[in-house]
């Protein structure tokens, strides 16, 4: 049985690892604008039924329990957590964040999926012909798109998204277009791009359209951008505890091989 105990302990040290990784991961991206950070779900494998409970004892009665020894642990899944992050102002008229559900949509290269990706990291920049991009990898484009003159003045966004600006020497505002704010039925089955960015699937669901403010999706802040939500002192509590665990699986070998060590001394007595 100490040879079960050591590939036991062995899964649950490939598991913790794993959870290293991504606090780590977690912890080094607690600047990272709209950073969503990820949790570690574990889950237990098959068990060794030696006896199942209700089987008949000595004499016939069925016994309230019966006898399992467990075959270790797994990584079940990473989940993300969307809580929103903290909320700074940086009083810059293209930066934008999204207060409440939702994201916003970028174009992305031609071969990604569907073409499309979501984020709220809302530092939008103007490129050489006037389109509204995000300030993140290549500057990828907002969709719908929207264009802004290189001498517009005065550009507002609305809390519902809606760009407006002014014209050199005009006081009236033209409307350049609306920032629009896209939900999922469930995100944390978004797919992780990086550079903050995510791809939609199955597990998501179909991004559903929506104006900022309305149908339960969050409203535009002109001049704030969203922090990243990692914690770096519960990250630090959770690679604490993670590392207390990796120590007594380890300890969980060196005892399954003493054991084993005994055995082998008892066969050369």
């Amino acid at each position: 049985m100490a040879v079960i105990a050591l590939n036991t302990a062995a899964t649950g040290l490939r598991a913790l690892s794993t959870r290293i990784d991504v606090v780590a991961n977690n912890l080094a991206n607690a600047e990272t604008g709209a950073f969503k950070r990820s949790r570690t779900n574990f889950e237990d494998l098959m068990y060794l039924a030696v006896k199942q409970p209700g089987s008949p004892n000595n004499v016939g009665d069925p016994t309230p329990l019966g006898q399992y020894i467990g075959l270790g642990v797994k990584i079940s899944n990473t989940q993300l957590d969307m809580e929103q992050g903290p909320m700074e102002n940086t009083g810059r008229n293209l930066d934008v964040a999204i207060q409440g559900n939702g994201f916003f949509r970028v174009k992305l290269p031609d071969g990604l999926a569907d073409g499309f990706g979501y984020t709220r990291n809302g530092a939008f920049n103007s490129n050489s012909t006037g389109d509204l991009v995000v300030a993140i990898g290549d500057g990828y484009r907002v969709d719908p798109p929207i264009t802004i003159p290189p001498n517009a003045t005065d550009i507002a966004i609305g809390t519902d998204g809606v760009v407006s600006y002014k014209n050199p020497g005009s006081t009236t505002s033209v409307r350049a277009g609306q920032v629009q704010v896209y939900q999922f039925v469930n995100p944390q089955g978004l797919s992780i791009l990086g550079g903050s960015i995510y791809q939609q699937t199955d597990a998501s669901g179909t991004a559903v359209q929506a104006n900022a403010g309305e149908d339960g999706s969050g409203q535009t802040l002109q001049g704030f951008l969203e922090g990243s939500n990692v914690d770096p002192v519960k990250e630090l509590v959770t690679l604490i505890k993670t590392q207390r665990a990796f120590e007594l699986n380890s300890q969980s070998i060196q005892s399954a091989d003493q054991a084993l060590q005994t055995i082998g001394n008892l066969r050369r007595g």
